[in-house]
């Protein structure tokens, strides 16, 4: 099946009875395909971290419960979960009635699970847990770009080392500019990228011009993430690289995909203004 067969923007029904034949996964190797054969192996490894704040089900009296779940799917299983699927999922499940939890969270594991071919976890967090965070690193922003007018499609050969040191750094970078397109639908998709690298020093200019590149790009969160990574490894070959952007919500769910060379580099991922 293609994405196309998905719900995706459609006219949908929203759905009051579990259904879990509403989730649709999509092959990751369709994405890591336009990357080329020679992307790193290094870009399936990685979890995508999802935030679902339209979480409820009723406990055995009939009340609601409410919750927010943290799902994480790691980025070598063989499909990612399309993300109207998934609310509708979540959805067709306002109306069950759970003995404990416990008993929520072990049916959605195993759908999830078995949806992505692959273990899935979720966590439940109240409603007042998950509060925002200040982005650190180094905020590129503010920096001129290396064209003008900028270009609005993906181009690795942006992407430039700085000149005239052989300096060897550590350090986080973050752009709040990173804009990319739903293939589906259109939509713009808003989020907040970071690149931990250890390498040679990048242009920093030149990392905030390619990240602006996307504005008309069209692909899946995770597959930009995975685009980025691939490309900054290809042609600035830092020693080691991660790479997480976490995209404002839409629909109760906002996404944080991150793909890094070094597991020790996966992120806290914690919640941003805009999420």
């Amino acid at each position: 099946m293609s994405v196309n067969d998905s719900a995706l923007g459609q006219e949908t029904v929203y759905p009051d009875h579990y259904n879990p034949t509403l989730l649709f996964p999509i092959a990751r190797a369709e994405g890591r395909a336009l990357l080329g054969a020679t992307y790193p192996e290094t870009v399936n490894q990685g979890v995508d971290i999802w935030h679902i704040f339209e979480l409820s089900w009723l406990d055995r009296s009939g009340k609601p419960v409410v919750a927010v779940g943290r799902m994480t799917l790691p980025a070598d299983s063989p499909y990612l979960i399309e993300s109207k699927s998934l609310k509708l999922y979540f959805n067709s499940l306002n109306f069950e009635t759970f003995a404990d939890p416990d008993a929520f969270l072990a049916v959605v594991i195993k759908d999830l699970s078995a949806a992505a071919q692959a273990p899935v976890q979720l966590e439940l967090l109240g409603v007042d847990e998950l509060t925002t965070h200040l982005p650190q690193g180094i905020y590129l922003d503010g920096l001129a770009t290396t064209q003008s007018p900028s270009p609005t499609e993906p181009d690795a050969s942006l992407l430039m080392l700085a000149e005239g040191t052989s300096e060897i750094v550590e350090e986080t970078l973050y752009s709040n500019l990173l804009r990319s397109n739903c293939p589906v639908t259109g939509q713009p998709d808003w989020g907040t990228v970071f690149i931990r690298y250890r390498g040679a020093k990048l242009c920093q200019s030149s990392l905030l011009t390619y990240i602006i590149s996307y504005r008309k790009h069209s692909g899946f969160h995770e597959q930009c993430v995975e685009q980025i990574f691939a490309d900054i490894w290809q042609y600035l070959k830092p020693e080691a690289l991660a790479v997480h952007a976490q995209y404002t919500r839409r629909g109760g769910l906002d996404i944080n995909p991150c793909r890094t060379s070094d597991l020790r580099w996966l992120p806290q991922v914690t919640r941003l203004a805009r999420q």
